[in-house]
């Protein structure tokens, strides 16, 4: 889910940590966002988008737009 923001910080070069102090939260809740954990208050998210130069409602995106598909047996 949280691939873009993963990879975008990756392309500008910024650790978690990096990023994390830029924003004034912890890495650890760096890494929960893009590990899907959390979803970051309008504020935090808005900070994050303004760095890493996305849209701040990527975070807020209804998971239900993410279909996963299965085979099942007969």
């Amino acid at each position: 889910m949280r691939n873009l923001m993963k990879d975008e910080r990756i392309k500008k070069e910024l650790s978690q940590q990096i990023l994390a102090e830029k924003v004034g939260i912890s890495r650890e809740y760096i890494s929960m966002i893009e590990n899907g954990e959390r979803t970051p208050s309008v504020s935090i998210a808005k900070k994050i988008s303004r760095i890493l130069e996305i849209e701040w409602t990527y975070f807020f995106e209804n998971k239900s737009n993410e279909v996963t598909h299965e085979t099942k047996g007969a």
